[in-house]
């Protein structure tokens, strides 16, 4: 009697999880269909040339950035239902070179848990996601957070692992507990989350692990002393030219000046570490990686030896005029990282040069001459930065502009949306005699010199663009119209 109750129960559990494979399948296949017969409804006047956006819905966060079988894998924070935050899903892109993009199918739809933002890593062939499970509760807190699973044996279609959650709590109970970065050294898996002390101070917890699933709480790798935030959401802790940073989005952090002037921060912490004692020591202290309107929850992979950073190119608690489009948010360019003299240089990845048209347009401008280009154009601007550098971009047909202007009595580069809509940081040329502006259908990222000082920055034309150049001197520019690098 007991084999046969053993047989039933087995045979109880294969259904039922049966039934529940196929549910999943289902839901996924409903969704896609869903996808295709909504993409006709987006409205195209803002989608991105070459950027990464979703389908349809919206898109935040990047999540499990990441390289498998040949080619970089980004998912991201995905509600296809509607242009608003909801119910997060992961979206999924792949690339084979960081430029040319194709859409893959949503890789995890919510069930009890919505599936908030995590990390992808190669264990054998396996592609694994971990990912935060933010469940609402109806008492307070009035939700938790803990660490979930997914696997994969292409890198498309995810099944979630049975024994979820493998991280069930923060150490002090915080129900703020979330964006697990993993990665491997040695015979370890160690991942770093985000979280905060009792009193709102943000901080990293450091956990390791020999299969994933068991994990060992190691240490507090950093925190906020009371100045840096009540919460540090997406970290990520690599190793870049001999030293060790610590990427992060603080929350909380109070403007200073010209200094954290978005809802919130993404930056960045210098030191050294060691894997003996887990000790990482800061060397030098928090630094904006961006400075642009639109840059958030910055997430990093690294391949053959270059580290790479993609973020969201968007804000909390700003407009996104797409919105009214079908579709909200979208990504940086990918980037390439070097640290130069305590400082992250951020590069264009150099396929961006893959999208070039062959057509090159050269024009030295005069004050206040103008010259139009379409919506997706790079552009070199060339100038004697020991004078005032100012250029005007704005729609053919209206619609969205800003300036970039150099002032070097100030020392000072600004990208100026409107009189109270700036950014502005101190930017040293060194002998730098250029500037290497990226435009989309609706964005801007400007490099500065060797890439030391960045913006990204969202801005809406209409019709193309038009540059104007207001400078007290002549300018020359280079300027490449762009291909398409992503498909929809």
């Amino acid at each position: 009697m007991a084999i046969l109750r053993n047989i039933i129960f087995i045979c109880l559990v294969s259904t039922a999880l049966s039934k529940s494979l196929c549910k999943d399948e289902r839901d996924k296949e409903d969704l896609e269909q869903y996808i295709v017969n909504k993409i006709p409804q987006i409205n195209y006047r803002f989608r991105p040339h070459y950027h990464v956006a979703p389908p349809v819905g919206w898109m935040n966060d990047p999540n499990g950035f990441s390289y498998y079988k040949g080619e970089f894998h980004l998912f991201y924070q995905f509600y296809p239902y509607d242009s608003v935050w909801g119910p997060m899903h992961w979206g999924h892109v792949s690339s084979p070179d960081l430029v040319h993009w194709k859409q893959l199918p949503t890789a995890l739809i919510p069930d009890e848990e919505q599936c908030f933002s995590g990390s992808a890593v190669q264990d054998g062939d396996t592609m694994v996601l971990m990912y935060t499970a933010h469940i609402v509760s109806e008492s307070e807190p009035f939700y938790n957070e803990s660490q979930y699973l997914a696997f994969s044996d292409d890198g498309v279609d995810f099944h979630k692992y049975r024994g979820n959650p493998v991280l069930p709590s923060a150490p002090n109970g915080s129900p703020d507990f979330r964006d697990p970065k993993v990665w491997r050294h040695g015979d370890h898996w160690y991942v770093i989350l985000g979280s905060k002390t009792d009193d709102q101070r943000g901080r990293v917890l450091l956990y390791r692990s020999t299969d994933l699933r068991k994990w060992e709480f190691l240490t507090v790798l950093a925190e906020s002393e009371g100045d840096m935030g009540y919460m540090w959401e997406c970290p990520d802790f690599f190793e870049l030219n001999g030293k060790f940073i610590l990427l992060m989005s603080p929350q909380g952090l109070a403007p200073q000046g010209d200094r954290y002037k978005n809802t919130y921060q993404n930056g960045y912490i210098i030191g050294s570490f060691d894997y003996e004692t887990f000790e990482f020591v800061q060397e030098v202290p928090f630094q904006e990686i961006d400075f642009g309107h639109d840059f958030y929850a910055a997430q990093t992979t690294e391949v053959n030896g270059k580290r790479y950073l993609i973020s969201w190119f968007s804000m909390w608690e700003v407009p996104h005029p797409e919105d009214v489009d079908g579709w909200a948010g979208m990504m940086t360019i990918a980037r390439e990282l070097e640290l130069v003299d305590d400082k992250i240089i951020m590069k264009p990845v150099e396929e961006m040069e893959s999208l070039r048209e062959n057509t090159v347009i050269v024009e030295v401008l005069e004050f206040f001459e103008e010259i139009d280009f379409g919506q997706a154009v790079e552009i070199n601007v060339e100038a004697d930065f020991s004078k005032m550098v100012e250029i005007n971009l704005e729609g053919k047909d209206g619609g969205g502009k800003v300036s970039l202007r150099w002032d070097p009595e100030i020392g000072m580069v600004t990208v100026y949306r409107g009189p109270d809509d700036f950014r502005r940081v101190e930017w040293e040329p060194n002998g730098s005699k250029s500037w290497r502006i990226f435009l989309d259908s609706s964005s801007i990222e400007l490099f500065c010199g060797i890439g030391d000082v960045v913006f990204s920055s969202r801005v809406y034309p209409l019709g193309g663009w038009r540059l104007t150049n207001l400078s007290t001197q002549d300018i020359d520019v280079l300027a490449y119209p762009l291909k398409k690098g992503f498909p929809v």
